[in-house]
């Protein structure tokens, strides 16, 4: 099973935020009021169509000469090409899911290719919180400015038949990254079938039958439509999609200190907002799909502990390659004081 699974994120969510980031403050320059985003957000999406307004918005303000240009539907390519897009100039920025964002700097993956281990959004915040100024500090130390975190709602799998044990989807054939040879690696390992391919590969390859399972979020699956083909969900929170939006350093160091100030205060506040609704929207998403005919499953007690059991068998496997072995110490012990704290 794809342990990080298709942003989505995302990703809808965090691609609005570069509109409202934008939209706080003028460039310093005229040659300065280009930027280009590349993002996995569906086209006409919701945040797709908040984005466009935004940038409306925003050209509007800017006066002529200012171009922004949104690349959604991964036109840009899968997340690791739109990183080294912006390592070559291509792109100024992007929306990327943990997936990307480790091609920057692979601790990220800690926030997202844990499954089973968060149990709620409070503990996804309290870690991130906690991790989030180093975090930030290696990015730019790589070249990248991190202007927003963000998330998309818990990774659900979606398959074309019912299935609710770890064992009932080890006859299906998995949707994994390409670029992710690791998590391919533990899957097969475990006796599962993965198949690597690009986030935009995935309908026609479940609507062929290349894969029979994708793990994705509520919003993502009824945005592309993808439960159409795969009509069963499995109703537990593998693992949060989390995300930031983030600007090469070169785009950061073109702005004046004042646009600069503008852009993390609107940051800030836009992060926490998009958070908000990203996470109601998952409930709505699942209740849309389920009155056009999604079945959602729900692993009873003794299945739900075949899960964590899986789960447990992960870990080991996990750190050191997926996630470097400090830091996923660092995440276990941030869990551990947030829970002690809750128990209290």
């Amino acid at each position: 099973m794809r342990w990080m699974p298709t942003p989505l994120w995302k990703k809808c969510a965090s691609a609005a935020l570069l509109g409202l980031l934008v939209l706080s403050a003028p460039w310093t320059q005229a040659a300065e009021k280009s930027l280009r985003i590349g993002s996995l957000v569906p086209k006409n999406s919701l945040y797709h169509r908040q984005l466009l307004d935004i940038a409306d918005s925003w050209r509007t303000a800017q006066g002529a000469g200012a171009k922004y240009l949104v690349y959604p539907d991964g036109s840009q390519g899968g997340e690791a090409e739109m990183a080294r897009r912006m390592r070559i100039g291509q792109l100024q920025g992007a929306l990327l899911s943990v997936v990307g964002l480790r091609e920057i700097e692979p601790s990220i993956a800690a926030l997202q290719s844990m499954p089973l281990l968060f149990r709620s959004w409070e503990e996804v915040d309290y870690v991130r919180e906690k991790m989030r100024p180093a975090m930030e500090k290696k990015f730019l130390d790589k070249g990248f400015v991190v202007l927003a975190w963000g998330d998309a709602g818990w990774v659900r799998f979606f398959s074309k038949e019912a299935a609710v044990r770890p064992d009932d989807y080890k006859r299906m054939k998995f949707f994994a990254w390409g670029s992710e040879p690791d998590q391919q690696a533990i899957m097969k390992s475990l006796g599962y079938t993965p198949v690597p391919l690009e986030t935009t590969d995935i309908l026609p390859a479940i609507q062929t039958g290349m894969i029979n399972v994708v793990p994705s979020t509520p919003y993502f699956a009824l945005a592309t439509q993808i439960y159409n083909t795969a009509p069963h969900m499995l109703e537990i929170n593998w693992a949060p999609i989390v995300g930031a939006l983030v600007v090469t350093r070169k785009a950061w160091d073109d702005m004046s200190p004042a646009v600069q100030q503008a852009v993390r205060v609107s940051s800030d506040k836009a992060g926490a907002q998009i958070r908000t609704k990203a996470r109601q929207e998952v409930e709505e998403a699942v209740d849309a799909m389920k009155k056009r005919g999604l079945t959602v499953n729900k692993p009873n007690a003794e299945q739900m502990k075949e899960w964590n059991e899986l789960a447990e068998k992960l870990y080991p496997r996990i750190r050191g390659t997926m996630v470097p072995a400090e830091t996923f110490d660092e995440v276990m012990a941030h869990i551990k004081t947030f829970r002690a704290g809750k128990t209290k």
